[in-house]
């Protein structure tokens, strides 16, 4: 017996559709195959199929980002108007 089945449209970037279906195609798929293969993975391991994470390196680098432009902004924060001045202040 067959299964049923449903259309499902949405909105890809041209390029990523053009580039997808290149690769798919490599692999001996369409992309409508290749996105049946990502749900049902989907479904068989009750999430995305693969990890999904803020690269750790460019999180930290805004983090320090924010804590700099606090600190600039805090007016009980010593000032220096040189490198020297900075420096002489670490010495100390």
């Amino acid at each position: 017996m067959a299964t049923a089945t449903t259309n499902y449209t949405c909105r890809v970037d041209n390029e990523v559709k053009a580039k997808s279906e290149a690769l798919f195609s490599e692999l001996g798929m369409n992309l409508g195959t290749a996105i049946n293969v990502f749900l049902k993975e989907a479904v068989r391991v009750g999430g995305f199929p693969f990890e999904l994470r803020l690269d750790k390196s460019y999180r930290e680098t805004i983090e320090a980002m924010l804590e700099a432009e606090k600190i600039a902004k805090d007016p009980n924060v010593k000032k220096f108007t040189n490198t020297e001045e900075a420096l002489a202040e670490l010495k100390k």
